[in-house]
């Protein structure tokens, strides 16, 4: 048998090669032994000849798909871009076993196809990875397809350093968003891609499948969603989920896939009657039923803490009109809405009117709840033809020249300022996954002015969107005319006044409601430009300027106080004596927080004489107050804020000579 091995390989043509087979290394002798047959031999270079013309095949696809919209001119060099690729990846093949030059076709093919770009982006979706896995530079790259393709091939090729400032991942993630300062064509190049790559992930190891699916889910599909990108955010995050989470898609799409045909006859129905309903008024449309993928149903069960029986709107109607000449959208829209509640029951209040309030990302249409005649709401989508294909096309449908200008001023301020004001790559990332990545909603200011936040944003990020002056001093809010603590948060639609008072200013408290990076930052900053105290705080004993206090002198330089009686500073005094300093803990502006527990007998105005003493005659803002009444005994408890401990003292000598208090303690 080896005898004859050998021979059949001696009688192979020189072009044949004995083909990989992925995973299976140890069983390579037995496939070479299994060719002896001449037969398979010539199947096997078939096979070789069927790879040429697949790639042959997919490459003309390109051409033609692009030949519908730009000139022969660009056609040829987009022939020539892909006949280069193919000759530099040549003796590569992917993780499948299939050429390599395969992964290009497919990049370029959804940049031509799905995402309609332009020539060059195309011809850089061909080339985006010669310079990183073959021998040819972006000089290279230059010098055959000017300066612009190189720009473009540059930005997605990952860098390869020596040491990365904070990891290979977020260097690049931040290398792509620096492309932006130009121009937003390069991230589509990217995102066509990390979708191809996603689509054949099922090639890689776990491991590998879990790091591309976790960049995807945190990066990528976000970053879709942004630009507007519907299906593309759609399918990233939905593959990005089967990958990470295999067991739980399985689970979803098998119960989204009974759900569906239980449901078909009767959401068929409801799709005929609405078809029937819009004909019979002179009103032709295109009615489907959609049933939202397993992330979106993943993401909704873990929102409203449902699972999927009981999980609502697992489906939607989508309604999709082609707008008469001399009627506008937004009217044939309301038409058909006006038509549509005449004959089902509407759901009050469940108008979305993304028309007139469009999403950040682009998105418009009209949704409606109605009621089926099988007694369910069901939500309705109307959308016109445009809206659809933009929908899909999101910041490039408009292909207007200022629109993208628009897009591109944007992202290039806000990260202007964050690269100057971030310390570390990954604050980096997180600061732009918070200013772009999140869906937004609308709210508006008492005269109407619209004011986009990301979701859970609050009172604070909207102060601050609309001036951060405005931010910086806003006291308290009215949300659609009720008051509102400014970390209150808003949802769609909401109406905000925010009232200032010259005295107020931000806490650090601020940071953990505000959303928004500008809101952040602003409060960042403030903090920062305070000026820091001279000493820190022992967190056990907390003391205060006034009360008898020691210092340590840590590692780092700086000085802990406590109190001479704090546990820890006699264990510290122990240990560490050499590191005991004295110190002068003086009062400044500085407020502590305080609180007391007093009891005394019931009477007739105790409580009026207590928030007297406290209010007007010690001038103190109470935090809070709490009491109650047992057998006509009152204990409350108050807390406040002081600048001292003789300041607490004073407040206790006070409320201590009023009748029927009996105890004043302070208890933290």
């Amino acid at each position: 048998m080896l005898r004859k091995k050998k021979k059949v390989i001696e009688d192979c043509p020189e072009d044949v090669q004995i083909p990989p087979i992925q995973g299976c290394e140890k069983f390579a002798k037995f496939w070479v032994v299994c060719l002896v047959d001449s037969k398979k031999i010539c199947n096997f270079a078939v096979m070789q000849t069927n790879y040429d013309q697949i790639i042959d095949e997919k490459a003309a696809h390109v051409l033609d798909v692009m030949a519908q919209r730009v000139p022969a001119d660009d056609v040829q060099r987009i022939r020539e871009a892909f006949e280069f690729a193919r000759m530099a990846h040549a003796p590569q093949k992917r993780k499948t076993g299939e050429p390599y030059i395969l992964h290009p076709i497919a990049v370029a093919t959804i940049a031509a196809e799905e995402l309609m770009l332009e020539t060059n982006p195309v011809i850089a979706a061909f080339l985006h990875d010669v310079v990183e896995d073959t021998k040819y530079t972006i000089d290279d790259i230059r010098e055959r397809f000017g300066d612009d393709v190189a720009y473009l091939v540059q930005v997605v090729t990952k860098q390869k350093k020596d040491k990365y400032i904070e990891s290979k991942q977020v260097d690049n993630f931040k290398q792509m968003l620096d492309s932006v300062q130009s121009d937003i064509r390069a991230l589509l190049v990217k995102l066509a891609d990390r979708l191809h790559n996603m689509r054949t992930l099922s090639s890689m190891p776990d491991d590998k499948q879990m790091k591309i699916a976790g960049e995807t889910d945190y990066f990528y599909a976000p970053l879709a969603n942004r630009l507007g990108l519907y299906n593309v955010k759609t399918e990233l995050e939905n593959l990005s989920f089967k990958f990470r989470c295999p067991h739980e898609y399985e689970d979803l799409a098998a119960l989204i896939h009974r759900d569906e045909e239980a449901q078909r006859k009767r959401l068929s129905v409801f799709a005929d009657e609405i078809r029937a309903t819009l004909e019979r008024a002179g009103i032709p449309v295109e009615v489907s039923i959609e049933y939202r993928h397993p992330y979106s149903i993943w993401r909704k069960m873990h929102k409203y803490g449902d699972d999927f029986n009981h999980l609502k709107y697992r489906h939607f109607t989508e309604i999709v009109y082609r707008t008469p000449e001399g009627m506008s959208e937004k009217d044939m829209a309301l038409h058909i809405y006006s038509v549509l509640t005449s004959r089902f029951k509407e759901k009050p209040g469940g108008i979305s009117n993304y028309i007139d309030s469009p999403k950040e990302n682009g998105y418009q249409s009209f949704h409606v709840k109605l009621l089926a005649d099988f007694g369910r709401w069901q939500e309705v989508h109307i959308s016109s033809v445009r809206m659809v294909r933009d929908s899909q096309l999101g910041c490039v449908a408009d292909r207007s020249e200022d629109s993208i200008k628009r897009w591109i001023e944007k992202f290039r301020n806000i990260l202007r300022d964050i690269a100057r004001n971030t310390q570390n790559g990954t604050g980096f990332i997180d600061s732009v996954v918070t200013s772009f990545y999140n869906d937004d909603i609308m709210t508006f200011t008492p005269k109407g002015k619209e004011v986009i936040l990301p979701q859970k944003a609050t009172v604070l990020d909207f102060a601050y969107e609309v001036d951060l002056k405005l931010g910086e001093k806003a006291k308290y809010a009215r949300v659609n005319g009720f008051l509102s603590s400014v970390k209150a948060p808003l949802r769609r639609g909401d109406v905000v006044e925010i009232f200032t008072d010259p005295e107020s200013h931000p806490h650090p408290d601020w940071m953990k409601a505000a959303v928004t990076y500008k809101a952040r930052k602003a409060i960042a900053d403030y903090i920062a430009s305070r000026p820091r105290p001279e000493f820190n705080r022992c967190p056990h004993c907390m003391p205060m300027p006034g009360e008898e206090v020691i210092g340590f002198r840590e590692s780092d330089g700086s000085i802990t106080i406590h109190k001479r009686d704090c546990p820890l500073a006699v264990r510290l005094a122990s240990q560490f004596g050499d590191s005991i300093v004295s110190v002068d803990y003086k009062p400044d502006d500085t407020l502590y927080p305080v609180t007391i527990i007093i009891k005394a007998v019931d009477r007739y105005h105790l409580f009026v004489d207590l928030v007297d003493c406290i209010s007007n005659k010690l001038h103190l803002a109470m935090d809070s107050i709490n009491t109650e009444t047992v057998d006509s005994i009152v204990t409350l408890k108050i807390s406040f804020a002081v600048h001292s401990f003789s300041e607490v003292q004073t407040i206790i000598d006070h409320i201590s000579a009023i009748e029927g208090v009996d105890e004043v303690k302070r208890v933290c």
